[in-house]
């Protein structure tokens, strides 16, 4: 009997005796847990506090902006009087809400437009062999490297010339051609194995429903990440409208703000009540698209 109780103690005290020592790391595992989740609350509060300062300058008078930065307390940040004055100014008197419409109008046509020209020339440069294949992609590499503002005004003479100035399709052509948008879909592409497309071509598929039902389908987030390509790129230009929109009714969001200051006047609240609500839009298409993002990252390895 003493044998039989004695191996049962014995377990136990040596089980206890494990975790005490298992005790402190359990405590240290928890303590840099917290100051690691502390440190990473504090790196956000520094990079929202920026957006914070715009939304909250936006929501005082005039330029009380400036005048509050010096010296610095706690309403350089928060306002002594609360308004909404400038959005109001913004959509009345500015006309802000007709740019905003124009903006969102001449980017989503660009990007469905744009996808369909750049699905299909990743598709041919991906799948197709043909002579001056790999001469035409490194063309088009070095296309999207030159900066747009190298040929910028030579393009709106050109546009000048055809009569597209003070038209929406001379602000949407400049912006479906986009070379990174049919580099990154071709080489997401290229991840498709061959014998895919072999196997629709025996079953009689021709290769549009090809692209169609198996590369795009595959591809989705690389078709994604493309779209915002080409909706960034036309949602922020600023330089093409200024050139060829000299028509207030179809001028786009960011010319739209830069009407809030003069050599002589700035007004700060309207600012960034402007650049605020024209940052709102691309913020609000990547919180919705990020799933996407995710799902590729989390399947990444598959293949």
């Amino acid at each position: 009997m003493t044998t039989m109780t004695s191996t049962p103690v014995r377990a136990s005290q040596k089980g206890d005796v494990i975790d005490r020592r298992r005790r402190p790391e359990r405590t240290q595992r928890r303590l840099l847990t917290v100051l690691l989740t502390a440190l990473a609350v504090l790196v956000a509060i520094g990079f929202l506090l920026p957006v914070i300062w715009m939304l909250f300058g936006s929501l005082r008078p005039g330029n009380e902006v400036i005048e509050q930065i010096r010296p610095l307390g706690w309403h350089t940040l928060f306002p002594t009087e609360w308004t909404l004055d400038n959005y109001l100014q913004l959509f009345e008197s500015l006309q802000f809400g007709r740019n905003l419409i124009n903006s969102l109008l001449v980017a989503f046509v660009s990007v469905v437009v744009g996808l369909a020209l750049s699905a299909p020339a990743a598709y041919a440069l991906s799948v197709f062999r043909f002579p001056g294949r790999e001469l035409i992609f490194a063309v088009l590499v070095v296309g999207f490297m030159i900066p747009f503002e190298a040929i910028a005004i030579p393009l709106a003479q050109i546009f000048t010339g055809l009569h597209l100035n003070n038209t929406y399709l001379g602000l949407i052509l400049p912006g479906i051609g986009n070379g990174m948008a049919v580099f990154n879909m071709r080489q997401s592409f290229l991840g498709v194995p061959s014998s895919l497309r072999e196997a629709a071509i025996l079953d009689g598929a021709g290769d549009f429903r090809i692209m169609s039902r198996i590369y795009l389908p595959l591809n989705v987030t690389s078709l994604i990440n493309s779209g915002l390509l080409i909706f960034l790129a036309q949602w922020s230009s600023y330089l093409w409208p200024l050139l060829v929109i000299s028509d207030e009714a179809k001028q786009v969001a960011p010319i739209a703000i830069s009407k809030t200051y003069t050599s002589t006047d700035f007004n700060f609240g309207q600012l960034f009540g402007g650049t605020l609500l024209l940052s709102l839009v691309p913020a609000i298409l990547l919180l919705l698209l990020q799933r996407f993002f995710a799902r590729s990252i989390a399947t990444s390895g598959e293949k």
